[in-house]
């Protein structure tokens, strides 16, 4: 193929959550993945929410609701002007994903409580899923 023809494709190809005329949000500071370890694929369809707990009077606020898409993500959690010091807490609707693949689980949902002290780093938390156990950990 010739520079031109190759150049000519290049510019018909959109990337990531791109769609033509509109161009994409800037990054959430905080990101999650599902997976399903047990069968082996992404935790799509999940329901999750996002909270922070307010330090004086010691109580969870919604900041935002989600469902993870067909990669188990769910982007745009938070922005970079709102991810502010405190202890935060994403919780998973665990119960309701096995329910709908047809399967019962042990755990009806997972909440992953972390502290976030310098909010300029990026932080990814993911949740790695079976019917009878997870785990997580403070990805970048």
């Amino acid at each position: 193929m010739t520079s031109q023809r190759l150049q000519h494709i290049k510019n018909h190809i959109l990337t990531g959550n791109q769609c033509a005329g509109m161009t994409t949000p800037p990054p959430s500071p905080l990101s999650t993945h599902v997976l399903n370890t047990g069968l082996g694929v992404p935790g799509a369809g999940m329901a999750l929410s996002l909270h922070r707990l307010h330090q004086s009077t010691d109580t969870w606020n919604l900041l935002i609701t989600g469902t993870t898409n067909d990669d188990g993500r769910c982007p745009g959690l938070i922005t970079r002007e709102a991810f502010i010091p405190g202890v935060y807490k994403m919780r998973f609707e665990t119960g309701q994903y096995w329910e709908g693949l047809g399967e019962t689980c042990f755990y009806p949902y997972v909440e992953i409580v972390f502290t976030i002290t310098d909010p300029s780093q990026k932080f990814h938390v993911p949740l790695l899923l079976s019917r009878f156990s997870y785990s997580t950990y403070r990805g970048s």
